[in-house]
């Protein structure tokens, strides 16, 4: 039985969000908190999705010895078939792959975040930005032109751990996962910013030299941010791959992965989870119903529909910037502990 129109349209955009809610709480932690203009984003965003892509399939296949001499990129079709009948009788087996898989992937983030830092961290923001968007485009080449990857430009299948469930409950089962994951981040990223953690961040954002004053390594700090930022980005990308059941080096590219993640975080205000939450969903909200209502606005614009989106959420964004300069929902104050709680504190530590 077919799903409703209406009812996968909820479902599609519920899987949207969920995937650059992740992506942009990540930013947020990097730039928010941490003051680190990471427009890399497309890093770490397209190498989860190239893990998922590149590994998990390759390592079934000989586990199972569907591979048999076959070459895994040029008999992809082939594998990923055989690989379809194993996973749809195994729900357990489909569950392991899932979460060994994103785990992973999350690894792979950090490890990306790491070798990005490494070399650009003691830059200045703007060099830092130029250093980091640059390295996100060699990734990017290197998918695109390296078939061995993820198959260049034709892309590459992947398996399905959602395939046990087969027919139209298998995409409402990918966007409930998406949307559970969405939540242990979000809880996750929230706690770290009300941590105390969060206050050496944002210490280090608004003052570097001070922090340096007070002991911190901000060199460390940021380095480690970038890691952490990078790992959850990553996972969004593990999950837009599994979402899409296949990955293309065409299907990441700096707009999509990168500028549209920062204007979320613009739009629904920096340092603050929340908001960027509602700009996500109101960014990824807007555009969806553009492109769902683009053949009716056709007879009423002067110009092609397909630009009506980046037209319209340009204008959006200025008006925020000009209105709303910290977003929709600003940044918080963070406050210290009263005077009668920190000497209760003092002394159970002298105790």
């Amino acid at each position: 039985m077919a799903l409703p129109l209406e009812l996968m349209f909820v479902i599609d955009l519920l899987a949207l969000f969920g995937i650059f809610a992740i992506i942009s709480l990540s930013l947020n932690l990097e730039f928010g908190y941490a003051g680190i203009p990471n427009f890399g984003k497309l890093l770490a965003v397209a190498g989860g999705a190239f893990f998922i892509g590149a590994v998990p399939g390759r390592i079934l296949a000989y586990l199972f010895g569907v591979i048999n001499g076959l070459d895994y990129v040029k008999d992809n079709a082939r594998i990923m078939t055989a690989l379809a009948k194993i996973l749809a009788s195994n729900p357990l087996l489909s569950v392991v792959l899932l979460v060994l898989s994103l785990i992973l992937a999350a690894v792979v983030g950090a490890l990306l975040g790491f070798i990005a830092s490494y070399p650009a961290i003691r830059l200045r923001e703007d060099y830092l930005a130029i250093t980091l968007l640059a390295m996100a485009e060699i990734l990017r080449t290197i998918g695109y032109n390296y078939e061995g990857l993820i198959g260049g430009t034709l892309g590459i299948a992947v398996p399905d751990p959602f395939r046990w469930v087969g027919g139209e409950l298998r995409y409402p089962l990918a966007t409930a996962v998406i949307m559970i994951v969405t939540v242990i981040i979000f809880l996750y990223v929230e706690r770290l910013s009300k941590s105390p953690i969060g206050r050496v961040l944002r210490a280090m954002r608004d003052d570097e030299v001070s922090a340096e004053a007070f002991g911190k390594d901000v060199v460390k700090l940021r380095m480690k941010t970038l890691m952490v930022g990078s790992a959850i980005a990553a996972v969004g990308g593990a999950l837009y791959a599994f979402l899409a059941g296949s990955v293309t080096a065409l299907g990441y590219n700096r707009v999509t992965h990168t500028f549209w993640p920062w204007v979320m975080v613009i739009i629904g205000g920096t340092a603050n989870n929340i908001g960027v939450m509602l700009g996500a969903a109101l960014f990824v909200t807007m555009r969806k119903l553009i492109i769902f209502y683009k053949s009716l606005l056709q007879p009423f614009l002067p110009f092609d529909v397909v630009w009506l989106e980046y037209l319209f959420l340009g204008l959006v964004l200025i008006i925020v910037l000009i209105y709303r300069p910290e977003g929709i929902i600003p940044e918080k104050p963070s406050r210290t502990l009263p005077p009668k709680r920190l000497q209760e504190i003092m002394k159970r530590v002298e105790s």
